[in-house]
C-alpha cells in the first residue's frame, strides 16, 4: 500500500497533509512508522482532510506522531490552510474549520507568508482544560516534577497547555523537565507545556514540549496559551510577537482572551510513503 502527502512546515513545525481522496488514515503503528524521524518519512503529525463537516466549510483531524488524536493546532490549521489554498478550494476570503478543538474561521492574506487563524476563546478553568482538583482558574499553581517544585498556570483553546514562567528559557529543561509536566498526574489528558519567557510588554520567548509530539520548534497553540497566560498575568499587552527556535509568530490577544494568530507556512514538497513487510 502507497500513500501520497503533502509536506509543509510552519516556522520548523513540520505536518504531513493527507487527503482522503488520496487514501485512507493509517492506524496508529502506521502513523507511528510514516512520522518517524529516521525510519519513515518524519514529521510532527499527519493533517487528515478536507473532511465533511456540518457546522463548517471543511473539517481537520490532527494526529499526533504517536498515533494519538489533537485537539487544535495552530500551525497545523495554518498549513492546512494553505494546502486547501495551494489545491484552489479557498481565496482570500474568510473560511472556516472545524476541528476536535472547536471551529476556527481563518483568512489568506498571502498564500506563503502571512496565514491567519482566529483560534478562539483560552480559558483558565480547570474543569475546561482539564486539571484535577476542585473547579478554579489554574494560575501560578505548584507541582512536583523532575524532582523539583515547578510553578505553572493552565490554559486550554481546544488542547490542554501547562505554561511554566522562567527567567530565561532554555531547550535543556525543555527536554528534561517537558516529559515529566506532559504526562502528570494532574493532567488527565496529558498536557502540551511552554517554557516562557517575557522579554517585554510585546515580546515573549518560547520552548515547547508538544504533547504526543515531544520537543518541537514552534506550536501556534503553544503561542496562544502562553501568551494568553503572561496577559492574564499583567506581564505582556495585547499585541504580542512569539518567538520560538522555529520562528516568530504574531498574535492579537483580546480582553475576553480571544486570540488572532498570523504567521507563515513554507510548502516543502510530495512524498510517497510505500512500506516495505
Amino acid at each position: 500500500m502507497s500513500l501520497v502527502f503533502q509536506k509543509y512546515h510552519a516556522l520548523g513545525n513540520d505536518y504531513f497533509v493527507l487527503d482522503p481522496s488520496s487514501g485512507e488514515l493509517p492506524d496508529v503503528e502506521g502513523i507511528e512508522a510514516v512520522c518517524h524521524r529516521n525510519f519513515g518519512l518524519g514529521s510532527d503529525g499527519i493533517l487528515y482532510g478536507p473532511l465533511r463537516s456540518e457546522v463548517a466549510d471543511f473539517r481537520l483531524r490532527i494526529l499526533n506522531p504517536d498515533g494519538s488524536e489533537a485537539e487544535k493546532s495552530g500551525n497545523g490549521l495554518r498549513i492546512f490552510c494553505r494546502y486547501l489554498h495551494d489545491r484552489g478550494e479557498v481565496t482570500d476570503r474568510p473560511f472556516t474549520v472545524e476541528t476536535l478543538g472547536g471551529i476556527v474561521s481563518a483568512c489568506i492574506h498571502d498564500p506563503a507568508e502571512s496565514i491567519e487563524v482566529e483560534m478562539g476563546k483560552v480559558s483558565f478553568s480547570s474543569s475546561v482544560i482539564p486539571v484535577e482538583g476542585e473547579d478554579r482558574e489554574v494560575i501560578q499553581e505548584t507541582l512536583e516534577a523532575g524532582g523539583e517544585t515547578v510553578e505553572f498556570s493552565a490554559a486550554t483553546i481546544g488542547n490542554p497547555h501547562c505554561v511554566v514562567l522562567r527567567d530565561k528559557v532554555t531547550e535543556a529543561e525543555a527536554l528534561r523537565l517537558g516529559p515529566c509536566l506532559e504526562n502528570h498526574s494532574l493532567f488527565p489528558n496529558r498536557t502540551n507545556v511552554q517554557f516562557l519567557e517575557v522579554i517585554d510588554r510585546a515580546n515573549i520567548k518560547l520552548e515547547i514540549w508538544e504533547r504526543g509530539a515531544g520537543y518541537t520548534l514552534a506550536s501556534g497553540s503553544s503561542s496562544s496559551a502562553a501568551a494568553s497566560v503572561a496577559r492574564k498575568l499583567g506581564l505582556v499587552d495585547q499585541s504580542i510577537t512569539v518567538h520560538m527556535p522555529g520562528g516568530q509568530l504574531t498574535l492579537e490577544i483580546g480582553d475576553d482572551y480571544s486570540v488572532r494568530m498570523t504567521g507563515p507556512v513554507r510548502r516543502i514538497g510530495e512524498l510517497t510513503w510505500t512500506p516495505e513487510g
